[in-house]
C-alpha cells in the first residue's frame, strides 16, 4: 500500500516528540541495531562476493529525495531501433547477507524500513544500507541488473537479470532532474526516461490500472498556528516510478512463466469502498462523474492542487488488503493485482524491504536457466506472512503519525465548528461514523443524536484533539 509521508518544515516541535516515542513504543518499532548485528555488516562491507560480469561501461545514474544514501536503484536508458532499453540496476543485497546470519535474521525481524517525521528506522544496518551495498557514486558496486526491451507503444517485450557490477556516475535528485527537462539540458538517457514514462503511463490508463502519486504532507507554522500543506510529487517521479513498474511487471512474467515466485496481489475493490471515497470527493467539492471508474477519476487528479492532493492520499484505502503470494510448482489462482491491472512483484528495493532479496534471487535464476537457491525454496512460505506483519506495522505507524498530526492541527480549536461530509457510518450503531472536513484535510469520528445522513453535507463541533492519543472527534450540529 502506498504511504503517506509527513515531514515538518522545521524541526520537529517538543509537542510531538513524545508522542513519536510513544508511538514506536507501542508498535514495537525496533531501536538500534544490535552489536552483532554491526560487526557482521562491517566485515560483509569489507568481503562482498562479486559477479564475473562487469557492465561498469553502462553511465547509470541514481535518481532520489537529495537527503536519500540508500539507494536500491540505478537507471540508464538507450534508444534501440523504434523502441528502447532499459537498463535497471538494483542493489545486490545478498552480496552482502548470507541466510541464517546476524544481517539476515534482524532483517527478517524487521521486514522493511520504517519512516517518521523525526526518524528512519532502516532494515540494514546503515554501514551496508547507506554504504557498501547502496548504488552510491563512489565506486563499483555488485547489482542484479534487468535488462528490459520496451517497443515504441510503451509494452515490455523481453527481459533479462543477472549479476553485474555497475558504477553510478551521479546521485541525482528530483528536482535538478526535472529542471534539466524541463530546459533542454538532460542526458539523452534522462530525456528517455521522460519519453518511456510517458508511455508507461498511457499504457496503465489504457488497462484500467492505479498508480497513486501520493503527496506528501508537510507540517508548516505561521502567525496562525498549525498548517498542512501537500507537496505534489514532480512528473519525472511519475516517469522514474513506471520503470520501477515495468520491472515488477517483467519479473512477475518470469515468475509466472517459471511457476515458482512471490508476487504482490490485490483483490477487487468492494463497491462500499467506491461509496466511502465518493463521499471524500464531495467533502472536497471533487466532482467524480457517473460511470468514471478508479483508473479514469485518479488520472484526472491534480496533485498541485490541495483538494485534489487529500483525495489522493483518501484514496490509499484501494490498496488495502495487499498481500504476498507464494507460490512453487503452479501459478496462484488469482494472481493479479487489481489495482494495477496485471501480474507483480517487489524487486526493486532491496535496501528496504525484506521480500525483494528474495525475489531478486527467484528471477536471476529463472533468468539464467538454473535452479532457485534451496535457501530461497526452503523459506519462500515463511515471507508472505513475515511482509504481512512487516505491512500491518507500517500502516499502522503512518496512521498514527498522521492522526497525531492532524490532533495537533485543531488542538487549540476545541469547540468551533466545522463543514464536513459524513463519509462512513458505522453499521451497528448508525449514531457512530467519520466526517471528512470541507475546510482542513483531516477526518475524524463524530456522534449524532439520530442516524447519520451518509454523504451529505452537515456542520459539525470539535470536542476532542488529542495529540497523545492521535485522536480528533465531533459532534453533529445541524
Amino acid at each position: 500500500m502506498p504511504l503517506q509521508r509527513v515531514h515538518f518544515a522545521e524541526d520537529v516541535p517538543e509537542v510531538f516528540r513524545a508522542s513519536l516515542q510513544d508511538i514506536r513504543r507501542e508498535l514495537e518499532v525496533p531501536a538500534e541495531f544490535p552489536a552483532e548485528v554491526v560487526a557482521a555488516a562491517l566485515h560483509a562491507a569489507r568481503n562482498p562476493r562479486l559477479p564475473e560480469l562487469d557492465r561498469t561501461d553502462l553511465e547509470f545514474v541514481t535518481i532520489d529525495p537529495p537527503d536519500s544514501m540508500d539507494l536500491d536503484q540505478a537507471l540508464h536508458i538507450e534508444r534501440t531501433g523504434d523502441g528502447y532499453t532499459v537498463h535497471y540496476a538494483i542493489a545486490d543485497v545478498a552480496a552482502f547477507v548470507q541466510p541464517g546470519d546476524p544481517i539476515d535474521l534482524e532483517a527478517r525481524r524487521r521486514g522493511e524500513t520504517l519512516y517518521a517525521p523525526d526518524k528512519r528506522t532502516p532494515l540494514h544496518p546503515p554501514e551496508l544500507s547507506e554504504g557498501a551495498a547502496s548504488l552510491l557514486p563512489d565506486g563499483v558496486r555488485p547489482a542484479l541488473l534487468w535488462t528490459i526491451t520496451v517497443d515504441a507503444t510503451g509494452e515490455g517485450t523481453g527481459v533479462t537479470c543477472e549479476r553485474a557490477l555497475v558504477k553510478s556516475r551521479a546521485k541525482l535528485n528530483y528536482a535538478g532532474v526535472q529542471k534539466d527537462l524541463d530546459s533542454g539540458n538532460a542526458s539523452e538517457s534522462l530525456q528517455l526516461l521522460r519519453e518511456v514514462g510517458k508511455l508507461r503511463e498511457q499504457r496503465e490508463l489504457e488497462r484500467g490500472g492505479v498508480n497513486l502519486p501520493i503527496p506528501d504532507q508537510e507540517v508548516v507554522t505561521s502567525n496562525h498556528g498549525w498548517g498542512l500543506e501537500f507537496r505534489a510529487p514532480l512528473p519525472v517521479e511519475g516517469w522514474n516510478a513506471q520503470i520501477s513498474l515495468l520491472t515488477g511487471m517483467a519479473a512477475a512474467k518470469l515468475m509466472m512463466k517459471g511457476k515458482i515466485g512471490i508476487l504482490r496481489t490485490l483483490p477487487e475493490s468492494h463497491d462500499s469502498l467506491r461509496y466511502k471515497l465518493e463521499h471524500t470527493a464531495k467533502a472536497l467539492g471533487i466532482t467524480w462523474p457517473d460511470g468514471t471508474s478508479y483508473a479514469q477519476f485518479i488520472h484526472g487528479l491534480d496533485p498541485k492542487v490541495p483538494a485534489h492532493a487529500a483525495m489522493l492520499a483518501a484514496c490509499t484505502v484501494l490498496f488495502r488488503g495487499a498481500g504476498y503470494s507464494a507460490f512453487a510448482g503452479s501459478v496462484p489462482e488469482r494472481p493479479e493485482h487489481a489495482a494495477m491491472k496485471a501480474e507483480y512483484a517487489h524487486v526493486t528495493a532491496p535496501l528496504r524491504r525484506l521480500v525483494d532479496r528474495w525475489t531478486g534471487e527467484i528471477c536471476v535464476a529463472l533468468s539464467a536457466g538454473t535452479e532457485v537457491p534451496a535457501w530461497v525454496r526452503e523459506s519462500m512460505d515463511e515471507i508472505p506472512k513475515t511482509m504481512d506483519e512487516a505491512d500491518r506495522r507500517a500502516n499502522a505507524y503512518e496512521r498514527s503519525i498522521v492522526s497525531m498530526v492532524e490532533a495537533g492541527l485543531v488542538a487549540d480549536r476545541i469547540g468551533t465548528e466545522f463543514d464536513g461530509v459524513i463519509t462512513d457510518v458505522d453499521e451497528r450503531d448508525t449514531t457512530r461514523g467519520v466526517v471528512a472536513l470541507s475546510t482542513v484535510a483531516i477526518e475524524g469520528r463524530v456522534t449524532g443524536t439520530a442516524p447519520l445522513p451518509l454523504g451529505q453535507a452537515i456542520r459539525v463541533k470539535l470536542v476532542e484533539a488529542d495529540i497523545a492519543k492521535g485522536t480528533v472527534a465531533f459532534e453533529l450540529v445541524s
